[in-house]
């Protein structure tokens, strides 16, 4: 009797040999990525002209005839200005893609022979494009919400810093907040780092993903107190984490995916990167029914209007870039 494959059987998945086969060298390459960034006809990244044609320039290999611009398939979108073959972009893709708690910078310096530092830029860019994997529909629910905290473990602080924080209640200071919102329904989810956890900041996070006529289900915080939904709560405080169809499960299955991430993959994350990281897992989450070179034609179709140089991502936002521990 065949017994059933682990994990989501139904996927089409590709292994590394077929990856191979399937994109033998850099034009290969190149032509998977112009039908997809160019579904509808090679264009002027510059201008939106359509009266564009082959040139012999060696590195942007289309000139348009309106505008003069030189361009490539990578002019436009986040891969513009990278040295990098396309067909090592193609791989880091299928990395990022098939990976469930990703690839760190290190591995992907080790398995495409680029520098660290390269791979980390390259991976930053990458998870610009899984914004567009996230919902863009409201939730119908029911629909579960809930926080989680990353930073390090007070444990591992010294003394007189855990004394300072003795009386900080939830254990949250210092931290960094996320909050998050998975619809039963469609089984998507919706996730962004927060300054707050206050009422304003929760409540409005709900409403902006869900249905008005949706039910919510959350646990006990105050913060969800008169929230403008059918509203249902866990007691976590008194070790109630399911009663009937009312818990939050399915969205602290996610957050501990986040988490065995940022423990075993990448060991440290700063806040002030923290954003990206949480777009790629729920980008990957909400395509992860898909077939393997599904997920990736998504994933590239969301590289298109976007980029980030390097000294725009090194540079002050805001938020500290001292990178936390588990």
């Amino acid at each position: 009797m065949t017994q059933k494959a682990p994990g989501k059987a139904h996927r089409k998945g590709i292994t590394l040999l077929e990856l191979a086969r399937m994109f033998p060298d850099e034009d290969a390459a190149r032509q998977w990525f112009e039908r997809i960034l160019w579904l509808e006809g090679r264009f002027c990244p510059k201008c939106g002209s359509l009266d564009t044609y082959e040139c012999s320039h060696t590195k942007m290999p289309y000139k348009c005839r309106d505008c003069g611009a030189y361009f490539s398939v990578k002019t436009g979108t986040v891969m513009a200005g990278s040295p990098l073959p396309l067909l090592k972009w193609l791989y880091a893709i299928y990395l990022d893609t098939t990976s469930l708690k990703s690839v760190s910078s290190m591995k992907l310096h080790r398995d495409l022979g680029i520098t660290q530092k390269t791979a980390w830029h390259m991976q930053q860019r990458i998870r610009e494009a899984f914004v567009d994997q996230g919902p863009n529909i409201l939730f119908s629910g029911p629909v579960e919400v809930d926080e989680t905290y990353m930073g390090g473990r007070r444990a591992n602080m010294s003394n007189a810093k855990r004394k300072e924080l003795a009386d900080t209640g939830r254990g949250a200071v210092g931290k960094v907040a996320i909050v998050g919102a998975k619809d039963r329904a469609t089984k998507a989810v919706a996730a962004r780092v927060v300054e707050s956890t206050d009422k304003p900041t929760l409540q409005g996070f709900v409403v902006e993903h869900t249905s008005p006529d949706a039910t919510v289900y959350t646990d006990e915080a105050t913060a969800y107190e008169g929230l403008p939904f059918e509203h249902g709560a866990v007691k976590h405080s008194v070790k109630e984490f399911v009663r009937g169809q009312i818990h939050t499960n399915g969205m602290e299955s996610f957050w501990s995916m986040l988490k065995r991430a940022h423990k075993g993959t990448f060991h440290k994350l700063s806040p002030k990167h923290l954003q990206r990281y949480v777009n790629e897992f729920a980008g990957r989450h909400n395509l992860r029914e898909a077939d393997t070179i599904d997920m990736m034609t998504a994933l590239t179709a969301g590289m298109g209007g976007k980029r980030i140089r390097y000294r725009e991502l090194i540079a002050p936002n805001g938020l500290s870039s001292g990178a936390r521990g588990t």
